[in-house]
C-alpha cells in the first residue's frame, strides 16, 4: 500500500512540472560549458598552444588575434583527428573513441607597405568537446540516499518556495515523506548506488578576424567569434534500498538533458617587437564574455525494477555569460630552426552569470527581443564554489631540416572548483529547483602534454600532433551533509535524519591524435 502512496504522490506532483518554465543552468553545468579544450591545428596543439606571440598560426585567431597579423601570404588549413577517453566504457550514445573534425580556416594577406600588411581571416574550430562517459558505483554511508535527500529537504521546508519542487524531488518523492495510518514517518535507506552518464556534443566557434602588421614591429588584431552550443547528456541513476516497502527495493532515475543555442564574443590583441634587430616579441590579449542565448530541454523519469513509473519534461530559454579572459605571452626564434613560446591566461569563473528570461517582446521594427535578470542566489553559490583559473602554455619547435619540424609542449590549467564546493540544492533558485539531476564533480587541475611532427611539400604542409590530457575529480551523487530533525507523530520522539556521501575519485584522461593539411598561396 505504501508503494501505491509513493507513486500516487509522484504522479500528482509531476503533473505541475510542465507549468514551470523559468529554467536555467546551475553553477556546475554552467562551468562545464564555459571551459575550453586545447584544440586547433596540429602545429598549435603540438606546441601546447604556446604560439600567441609567435603568430603566423591560424589558431591564434581565438587566443591572441594579433598573431594573424604576422601572416605574409594567403593560407588555408583543415584539421581532423581522433579523441579517446582512457579507462571509460561505452554507455548509450557515449563511446570511448570518437572521430572529430576540429578546424578549418583561411587567411588572406594584403601588403600595404614595404613591411606592412592588413590581413583578413576566418576560422572554425571545436572550442569544446563534450564527449565523455562516466560510471560510478558507490556505497551508501549509513543508508544515505537520494530519496532521503528529498525527505530532509521537505522536513526543512526547502521545498516550500515560489519555484516549487525540482524534477528530482517530484519524481522521487521519497518514501520517507509517506505516512502510514498512524502518521509515522518511514525512511527507505539504501545500501549502494549506481551512476552512468553519456555526454556528447560540442561548442563550435566561428571566428572572423581583421589584423595588421606595422613595419614588422607592431601587430594588432580583432576577432569577432560566434559560438554554437550543442550539449547532450543522458544519465541513469539507481539505488538499492534496504528497508523495502511493499516490494519497493530498487528505485532509479533516467534523465535526458539537452542545451542548444548560440553566443558571441569579441577578442583583441597586440604583439610588439621591443628590440628592432631581435625577433623576440611580447603580446597581450583580452576576450569579452561569451553572451549566450540558450534553450534547455529535459525529459526525466523515475522507474522501479519493472519499468518507468512516471516521466515529466520541461523546456525554457535562458541567458548565460562566461567570464572575461586576459592573456600575456612571449615568443622568440633562434636562427631559422628553433622557435620558443610561452603564454599565460587568466579567467575569473566566480563571475559566471546564469540569467533567467523575464519577458519577451517586439520592437517598433517588428524584431523580437527578450529581457533577462541575473539569478542572484545562484551567483552567490558560484562565488562560493568556483575560483579564478590560470592557464600556462609552454612550447618549442625544432627544425633539423627546413622541411621537417619537431614540436613539444605543456599546457597547465589550475583547478576551477574549490575543494569545499557543493551543488547546493536547498537554494531558492530556478537553477536548483528545476534541476533534473543531483550529482556534481569537483575537478582538480588539468595537465596536458603534447608532441608534434610537421613536413613541408612545396606549398603544402602536413602536420601531426598527439595530446595526452589528464585530470582527477571528486564525484558526489548528491549534496553531502544535509540534515533535519522532526518529531514522530505516534511516539512523539525527536528524530534526526542525516544524509552523507563520500567522494568517489574519478578521472578524465584523454588521448588525442590530430592531423592538419595546410596550403599557402
Amino acid at each position: 500500500m505504501k508503494k501505491v502512496y509513493l507513486f500516487a504522490a509522484m504522479a500528482m506532483t509531476a503533473a505541475t512540472l510542465k507549468a514551470q518554465s523559468n529554467v536555467n543552468l546551475d553553477t556546475y553545468i554552467g562551468a562545464q560549458m564555459a571551459t575550453e579544450d586545447l584544440n586547433g591545428t596540429a602545429r598549435y596543439v603540438g606546441m601546447g598552444g604556446a604560439m600567441d606571440a609567435l603568430g603566423a598560426e591560424i589558431s591564434t585567431m581565438s587566443t591572441n588575434p594579433a598573431g594573424i597579423g604576422l601572416f605574409r601570404s594567403n593560407q588555408v588549413s583543415a584539421s581532423f583527428g581522433l579523441v579517446s577517453q582512457e579507462g571509460g566504457k561505452a554507455f548509450q550514445d557515449g563511446s570511448k573513441t570518437n572521430a572529430s573534425f576540429d578546424q578549418i580556416g583561411v587567411v588572406f594577406s594584403t601588403r600595404t607597405g614595404q613591411q606592412s600588411f592588413v590581413n583578413f581571416g576566418f576560422n572554425f574550430h571545436k572550442h569544446r568537446n563534450f564527449n565523455h562517459v562516466l560510471s560510478v558505483v558507490g556505497e551508501a554511508i549509513n543508508g544515505s540516499s537520494q530519496n532521503r535527500q528529498t525527505t530532509i529537504k521537505g522536513i526543512r521546508g526547502d521545498l516550500d518556495t515560489r519555484w516549487g519542487e525540482s524534477q528530482v524531488d517530484n519524481l522521487y518523492m521519497e518514501s520517507g515523506m509517506i505516512s502510514d495510518k498512524d502518521g509515522n514517518v518511514y525512511t527507505i535507506d539504501a545500501s549502494d548506488y549506481q551512476f552512468n552518464r553519456a555526454q556528447t556534443g560540442y561548442v563550435g566557434e566561428y571566428d572572423f578576424n581583421l589584423s595588421g602588421n606595422v613595419n614588422d614591429r607592431f601587430y594588432w588584431g580583432l576577432t569577432v567569434g560566434i559560438k554554437n552550443m550543442r550539449y547532450y547528456s543522458y544519465t541513469e541513476y539507481s539505488e538499492n534500498l534496504l528497508s523495502s516497502t511493499e516490494g519497493l527495493n530498487y528505485v532509479g532515475m533516467r534523465d535526458d538533458h539537452k542545451v542548444t543555442g548560440t553566443g558571441f564574443d569579441v577578442k583583441a590583441g597586440i604583439i610588439f617587437r621591443p628590440i628592432e634587430d631581435s625577433p623576440f616579441r611580447i603580446g597581450a590579449s583580452v576576450a569579452t564574455p561569451t553572451w549566450y542565448r540558450l534553450t534547455t530541454d529535459n525529459r526525466t523519469g523515475i522507474y522501479d525494477v519493472y519499468d518507468i513509473v512516471r516521466e515529466v519534461s520541461s523546456t525554457a530559454d535562458f541567458r548565460f555569460n562566461t567570464p572575461w579572459k586576459f592573456g600575456v605571452n612571449a615568443g622568440h626564434t633562434i636562427g631559422n630552426n628553433i622557435a620558443l613560446g610561452i603564454g599565460y591566461e587568466y579567467a575569473d569563473y566566480t563571475t559566471l552569470d546564469m540569467r533567467a528570461v523575464t519577458s519577451y517582446g517586439y520592437d517598433i521594427d517588428g524584431y523580437s527581443y527578450s529581457n533577462s535578470s541575473s539569478d542572484g542566489v545562484m551567483k552567490r553559490l558560484t562565488q562560493e564554489t568556483l575560483k579564478g583559473v590560470s592557464t600556462v602554455k609552454v612550447g618549442v619547435e625544432y627544425k633539423p631540416d627546413p622541411n621537417v619540424s619537431l614540436r613539444a609542449g605543456y599546457n597547465y590549467v589550475s583547478p576551477m572548483y574549490k575543494e569545499s564546493g557543493v551543488r547546493d540544492q536547498t537554494l531558492s533558485s530556478p537553477g536548483t529547483y528545476m534541476a533534473s539531476t543531483t550529482d556534481y564533480t569537483n575537478w582538480h587541475d588539468t595537465n596536458r602534454f603534447t608532441v608534434g611532427l610537421g613536413f613541408v611539400f612545396n606549398k603544402f604542409k602536413l602536420d601531426f600532433a598527439y595530446q595526452y590530457s589528464m585530470r582527477n575529480g571528486d564525484f558526489y551523487p548528491y549534496m553531502n551533509g544535509t540534515s533535519a530533525e522532526f518529531i514522530t507523530y505516534g511516539a512523539g520522539q525527536s528524530v534526526k535524519l542525516v544524509n552523507e556521501c563520500k567522494a568517489a575519485r574519478v578521472k578524465d584522461n584523454r588521448h588525442q591524435v590530430l592531423c592538419s593539411l595546410t596550403y599557402s598561396f
